[in-house]
């Protein structure tokens, strides 16, 4: 258990809709119990997107919590366009599933004009209607920019995909989402991932022996926190007494890798942020006073890359990270890039 009592709050973009809170008919707002993973992220209302990714209007701070392993995973969505880009490339498809907010979809699509691509189609989707709704709002400016077909749709990932065969360059699914969902429907999900993904999918999850989260509140929100590893199950009380009960499936290395090799060459398997969250300020065991920077940073640095892909230690990290090539992807390739002069580096 973990006890908590403090409660800081962060205000952001104070022009977006106010969220619509989910809750059942008659009961207390503070007292209900949720078990509906998407009822629990509508009830997340705006503040999940800076717990999730931090402030929505900087893209690229990286600065929260978790703020390595985002700079880790942007550095890799970076490289895999600019690569592509180099390739000769005009146009870029892009598939975010389980995108919450839609901030890495707009970090991609943002890159992706930088890089000089002039089509570039982008479709995110989210079980949770609320999520959905501030993707599209924080996503407008981008969305009817010209070349560029941007689309957050609400949808489950366990249903079919609209996508053609091998037509998605880049697939990500991120952080919590394949935890949500029934372990049973993982072969499917990676079939049909692989079925629409003609480049490279990402993806990362939580690992089996990762310090504790709630998901969807940053842990000085909770009183109370269970991880039931055996059901799969995650039992929550939070400081203003509501209580949230969903399914949770955290992962080792070894039984990602089962789920996508063979639908995928695997590229790369590791694990992120084995060592930053546990030295970072943190009112829980951390003083703010004992900041990692200077040598210190440096040295940890160092200790996450010799240690990130050590199979003793990959499943104590954060999370885990899971790059896959898709096995057709150099002869579905042929068919999309421009016959225009390759671009030189």
């Amino acid at each position: 258990m973990v006890d908590r009592n403090l409660n800081p709050s962060r205000v952001w973009a104070t022009n977006l809709p106010p969220p619509h809170r989910v809750h059942q008919a008659g009961s207390a707002p503070h007292h209900e119990e949720t078990e509906d993973v998407a009822a629990i992220y509508n009830q997340a209302g705006d503040d999940y997107a800076v717990y999730a990714d931090g402030d929505p209007t900087q893209l690229f701070a990286f600065d929260r919590l978790h703020g390595y392993a985002d700079q880790r995973l942007w550095a890799l969505l970076e490289t895999k366009l600019a690569d592509l880009r180099a390739s000769g490339a005009r146009s870029v498809t892009l598939l975010d599933a389980g995108c919450g907010p839609g901030t890495w979809l707009r970090r991609l699509v943002t890159r992706a004009r930088a890089f000089g691509f002039t089509r570039i189609t982008a479709r995110g989707f989210d079980i949770a209607q609320e999520q959905i709704q501030q993707a599209r709002f924080l996503a407008r400016n981008l969305a009817s920019l010209p070349g560029v077909n941007f689309t957050f749709e609400v949808a489950d990932l366990t249903g079919p995909l609209p996508e053609a065969d091998a037509s998605v360059d880049i697939t990500i699914c991120l952080y919590s989402v394949l935890s949500h969902l029934p372990v049973a429907s993982l072969t499917d999900v990676s079939t049909e991932i692989a079925r629409v993904t003609s480049g490279h999918f990402i993806t990362t999850v939580r690992s089996i022996g990762s310090t504790p989260t709630a998901f969807v509140e940053p842990m000085e929100k909770v009183r109370q926190l269970k991880q039931d590893h055996g059901r799969n199950r995650c039992e929550i009380e939070l400081c203003d007494g509501r209580r949230i009960v969903f399914s949770v499936h955290l992962f080792t290395a070894s039984e990602l890798r089962t789920f996508f090799a063979s639908r995928f060459d695997i590229e790369d398997l590791r694990g992120l942020d084995l060592f930053h969250s546990r030295f970072s300020p943190d009112p829980r065991w951390n003083p703010a006073c004992a900041r990692v920077d200077g040598p210190f940073s440096v040295e940890l640095v160092r200790l996450e890359e010799e240690y990130s892909t050590r199979r003793e230690f990959m499943d104590r990290a954060a999370h885990l990270l899971l790059v896959g090539r898709s096995r057709g992807a150099a002869k579905s390739r042929t068919s999309t890039v421009d016959q225009s002069p390759r671009m030189h580096a």
